[in-house]
């Protein structure tokens, strides 16, 4: 950020001995380069919480309504796995639990990168969607949610214990995306933490033991989840409430018809460019969400 400084004011330097269009040029260039790093970091002092620089792991869920809200749950994942490739994160699928007919019933998805949990915890809650079904042969306009949880990537919790007698194993053949090993052996596995009724699954893996670990590795994570939201419930700082996935429960509206507008209802911003941000541009929601809580958490 030094440097970025000390260019500009040598460039000022050089425009106060004598007009010149390039270096004017240049100047502008420079400014917006360094309000973009401002705002880049401005916004990382925002990102404080406890995992906020973890990985974070995303679990996707279609509403009431069948193939219009599975439909809706995959566009869901597509604008997520655009929004990562944006920031430079790299996406993995867990676990995939496919349509019907089209779209997908539920999906559990890895994203790695620096803050990947601090930026999307912003994302948490039910997601409306309304627009012409291209499922409805009467072209009627339909409305349809889905719900996203997100959760940090913890391998392990020094003070979460975890008893073997207290998890119920059971393995499946896999089914969805998963390579070569689908539908071959039972190497798919889903663990169910008996206390806490939580359940995961992986089976994108290539072994048993591999969708194993990485299930353990979701388990630790839903655990301490659960754990800080008890505790810190009152600031939402880990999940907030995953509310009912239906009307009026919605944190953002995704509007196709009769006009085009992402509204979010929590800060109020929005957008009129849907398809920018089916594409993954929601970098500005984020950000929107981030001041809120943290204006909140100060009051």
């Amino acid at each position: 950020m030094k440097a970025d400084i000390d260019n500009l004011s040598a460039i000022i330097e050089l425009l106060d001995e004598a007009e010149d269009k390039a270096l004017e040029e240049e100047l502008d260039a420079s400014l917006k380069e360094l309000e973009n790093k401002l705002a880049v970091a401005k916004l990382e002092t925002l990102l404080s919480g406890k995992y906020d620089g973890y990985n974070a792991i995303l679990t996707l869920h279609a509403g009431a309504g069948g193939t219009e809200a599975q439909d809706w749950a995959s566009m869901l994942y597509r604008m997520y796995c655009m929004y990562a490739d944006r920031q430079g994160f790299k996406t993995k699928v867990l676990d995939i639990l496919d349509g019907d007919e089209a779209g997908i019933k539920s999906i559990s998805f890895l994203v790695s990168g620096e803050n990947a949990y601090g930026y999307l915890k912003a994302e948490k809650g039910v997601h409306r969607l309304v627009r012409i079904s291209p499922f409805d042969a009467n072209a009627r306009r339909h409305t349809s949610f889905a719900s996203l949880e997100v959760m940090p990537e913890i391998d392990e919790a020094p003070d979460i214990v975890i008893r073997p007698e207290d998890l119920k194993i059971d393995t499946y053949r896999s089914s969805g995306a998963g390579g070569q090993h689908v539908n071959k052996t039972e190497s798919a596995v889903r663990i169910t933490h008996i206390p806490s009724g939580i359940i995961v699954a992986c089976q994108t893996e290539r072994s048993q033991l591999q969708n194993k670990e990485t299930a353990m590795k979701m388990l630790y994570s839903k655990l301490v989840e659960k754990q800080e939201t008890e505790e810190l419930e009152k600031l939402a700082s880990i999940r907030g409430t995953i509310k009912k996935i239906e009307w009026g429960s919605q944190i953002r509206s995704y509007v196709f018809c009769p006009y085009t507008l992402v509204k979010d209802h929590r800060t109020n911003y929005e957008k009129t460019d849907i398809q920018a941000v089916m594409d993954g541009d929601i970098q500005e929601f984020i950000n929107e969400y981030l001041k809120q809580i943290n204006t909140t958490v100060g009051e």
